[in-house]
């Protein structure tokens, strides 16, 4: 059975004091989030602050990615076996933003995807289409393509029970957002091509949520929760959102 989680993205922002401030705020309040699954991920430098403040809590730790390899002359990458040894639960492969910017394809992420499960993480695997492909009504062979290349490499249960992002493109950072029809539709599509008889796959939405809006998108059949990105960045308004997935 898929299980509602909510994952705070919070990309390239933080400082100590910004971790030390949020963390406070969503673990005193975390008693209050039962029955919702709740992760941040904040940036490497942070992650050890950040596993130390919420030692002991229900509050969950994941990293934004990860190296292939699992050690090795590699400047500059953090292997997951680090991820796991400093506290890390999850790790976000195939964001848009590291399919777009450092031009990650479809297989280096199912790699990241395996990597991860080798090192023992849960691996968050973010698919999505561009506007272009939206409008051309490609959307689902993207995403095909996309959940394939994890399914060819890791073998066919291998979504059975992951926890996949549907992040439309065009809807990150841009304030414009998937209806919630729009997002069922996607996150069905999903659920059917991969799941696997008792076993399904927690599968969240993300792009552009928001306190005003998560309630219609979580109110789905098939929407289990939301990978946040700007909002979770502002304590009360991620907390909204968590709020929003126990109805």
């Amino acid at each position: 059975m898929a299980r509602t989680l909510v994952v705070g993205n919070w990309k390239m922002h933080g400082s100590r004091q910004m971790v030390a401030e949020s963390l406070a705020v969503l673990s005193a309040a975390a008693p209050d989030l039962a029955g919702v699954g709740v992760a941040v991920c904040p940036p490497f430098p942070y992650l050890q602050q950040a596993a130390a403040l919420l030692a002991g809590g229900p509050v969950r730790l994941g990293a934004q990615n990860l190296a292939v390899e699992p050690s090795g002359a590699f400047t500059g990458e953090v292997s997951g076996p680090m991820l796991r040894d400093v506290g890390c639960h999850y790790v976000i492969v195939g964001h848009s933003e590291r399919r777009a910017l450092f031009g990650e394809d479809d297989r280096l992420v199912a790699q990241k995807f395996r990597a991860a499960h080798l090192a023992g993480l849960q691996p968050i695997l973010c698919v999505g289409e561009l506007l272009a492909q939206r409008e051309a009504g490609d959307t689902e062979r993207v995403i095909a393509s996309q959940l394939d290349a994890v399914l060819a490499l890791c073998g066919d249960q291998a979504l059975a029970d992951a926890v996949i992002a549907y992040e439309p493109v065009w809807a990150i950072g841009t304030g414009k957002v998937a209806t919630p029809e729009q997002a069922q539709a996607v996150h069905r599509f999903i659920r059917q091509r991969v799941g696997r008889g008792d076993a399904t796959p927690t599968i969240l939405y993300g792009g552009s949520v928001k306190p005003d809006n998560a309630a219609g998108l979580f109110a789905q059949g098939d929407v289990d929760g939301g990978l946040i990105g700007g909002a979770s960045l502002v304590p009360e308004q991620f907390l909204s959102i968590c709020r929003a997935a126990l109805s």
